[in-house]
């Protein structure tokens, strides 16, 4: 017996951020939009639980006990007193440390596979606080489509989308680690007042009416500043993207990839080829959403 979910990296269309908290965190008004590169996970029986993955950048996915679909077998496994022997393999389309959530992704997937092989019934919210405990991109890995995120990201209201939106992907030559994005947010924030994040109305109703133009005015990332700070090099690649007619440029949550909302394929295929010509990233991707989340592809 073998179960394979699919599931959906993410772009933030907005991220705002607030003060760092005593904790640690920083509150977030996340909205997120799901978008059609997938990983998939297959969970198969095995005498203990191990991890394994092919697909690009592989090499950079850690296969022990950090890998957050060998967390979610343990912490599955753990709530209903059973052991998480399963062999776990993600086949990786999802750019590796881009900012997409791609391993947040590998935990919803992981966690929704092993409900399904061990039957155990867990309900939508329980499998929700499960994700939760793991971080705060990985429930909205298991919802898909379009979610505001309030908290850390993880507390989730799902937003009406009227449309599709077509993005171009630029992934770059290194990554970024997203606690030292969030470092360097507090500290070019020193001796400032950051206000309270909240969602962008305009933006909210531009996902609602389906609108690329509506959308493309309102996009907004306040990790950017800090993400560029890091690696100033994604500027040149923001700027290539604009050049080639993208409707709005952005980085992704907290990078490196930086995303282009376009206007449909067309112009995605476009985009995407003068990204390339320019020389400023390592490789681009081309998708659309939303998508849906974590989904049961096949048993066998």
């Amino acid at each position: 017996m073998s179960v394979t979910v699919r599931v959906p990296a993410k772009v933030n269309v907005q991220l705002a951020v607030g003060a760092a908290r005593p904790d640690g965190f920083h509150d977030l008004a996340n909205v997120f939009l799901a978008v059609g590169l997938y990983d998939e996970i297959t969970v198969t029986p095995a005498d203990e639980l191990r991890v394994t993955c092919d697909g690009p950048d592989a090499d950079q996915v850690p296969l022990d006990r950090t890998n957050l679909a060998a967390r979610a077998a343990e912490a599955l496994a753990g709530r209903y007193g059973r052991s998480p022997a399963v062999h776990i393999h993600i086949a990786k389309d999802i750019p590796v440390a881009g900012g997409m959530a791609g391993g947040s992704a590998d935990g919803a997937g992981a966690l929704v596979a092993c409900d399904a092989l061990w039957g155990t019934g867990a309900s939508r919210d329980e499998l929700l606080e499960i994700c939760a405990e793991l971080g705060s991109d990985v429930p909205f890995s298991l919802v898909g489509g379009a979610a505001l995120g309030i908290g850390r990201g993880e507390q989730l209201t799902p937003l009406e989308t009227g449309g599709t939106f077509h993005w171009v992907f630029a992934m770059a030559r290194r990554g970024l680690s997203t606690p030292a994005v969030f470092r360097e947010f507090d500290r070019l924030g020193e001796g400032t007042d950051i206000p309270e994040p909240v969602a962008s109305g305009e933006l909210l109703a531009a996902l609602a009416k389906g609108d690329p133009d509506a959308l493309a005015a309102a996009v907004s990332n306040d990790l950017q500043p800090a993400a560029l700070s890091l690696f100033p090099e994604l500027a040149a690649t923001l700027a290539a993207g604009r050049a080639a007619g993208a409707l709005a440029a952005l980085v992704s949550g907290s990078g490196p990839t930086t995303a282009f909302l376009v206007r449909g394929p067309e112009s995605a295929a476009a985009v995407a080829q003068a990204l390339l010509a320019s020389g400023t990233c390592r490789t681009v991707r081309t998708a659309s959403g939303p998508a849906p989340g974590a989904t049961v592809a096949a048993t066998g």
